[in-house]
């Protein structure tokens, strides 16, 4: 997928980037791959397949949950700024808030919003575990997302704690995303949350399947969850 394509790809689903935009994600590129050499951010580095397995399928997040309101957005183990810095380029109105394990990918962040002028981003070095435990972030974020971070049944107890009741939770996954949200039923309602909607689609030119996963926050996470760092991936809700 070109930048031509990426563009009309988008402009289908009703997405119309400028020029500044279009120039954003090129400079992301850029960054991307000069960084990479340096540390291990994505195995992905062919432009084109940056372009669609990476912006193009971040941005599908916004073909079924409305990121136009000014909300603020939590990216749980974003990596290298996915889905949330193309939806941030996307909706430069959002308020992000990265959280991640490893520091060396907090730098190459701190690089990325300077070298796109991004403004309300905002990231921390921490656990998730750690992070949602913390009084200052735990149940303030309107949205939670993450994107091929771990099970549901895992994923849902890193990220559910952060979201504030009548929030969501918005999951991108790819495949043996049914099973997943079978085996992660009862983590999702313990932590107070309900699977609002799935929607499955596949990406343009390689039609790899996609799912999107939105959980509504309907009740508080019990005060025990998260469960100390480590915890949830070792035994997790099930």
């Amino acid at each position: 997928m070109n930048s031509d394509q990426f563009a009309a790809s988008l402009q289908e689903k009703g997405i119309v980037l400028t020029e500044q935009q279009l120039d954003q994600f090129e400079k992301y590129y850029e960054t991307l791959v000069e960084w990479n050499e340096k540390i291990n951010l994505t195995a992905i580095t062919e432009k084109g397949e940056v372009y669609l397995k990476h912006f193009y399928d971040s941005i599908s997040a916004a073909f079924y949950f409305d990121f136009t309101k000014p909300i603020h957005v939590c990216d749980v183990g974003a990596g290298a700024g996915f889905p949330s810095i193309p939806l941030k380029i996307v909706f430069p109105h959002l308020q992000i808030t990265i959280v991640d394990s490893l520091n060396k990918r907090i730098h190459f962040l701190n690089h990325l919003a300077d070298k796109l002028n991004l403004e309300n981003v905002h990231f921390v070095h921490d656990r998730a575990e750690t992070f949602g435990s913390n009084p200052k972030y735990r149940e303030s974020f309107d949205v939670v997302t993450a994107r091929a971070v771990a099970r549901m049944s895992v994923l849902s107890e890193l990220c559910l704690p952060l979201v504030k009741q009548g929030g969501h939770f918005v999951a991108l996954k790819a495949v043996n995303a049914e099973e997943e949200l079978a085996a992660g039923k009862k983590a999702i309602a313990t932590l107070g949350g309900k699977l609002e909607k799935k929607f499955t689609f596949t990406l343009p030119i390689e039609n790899f399947e996609r799912t999107v996963i939105l959980i509504h926050k309907d009740k508080p996470t019990p005060k025990k969850y998260p469960r100390k760092p480590g915890t949830p991936n070792k035994t997790p809700i099930e």
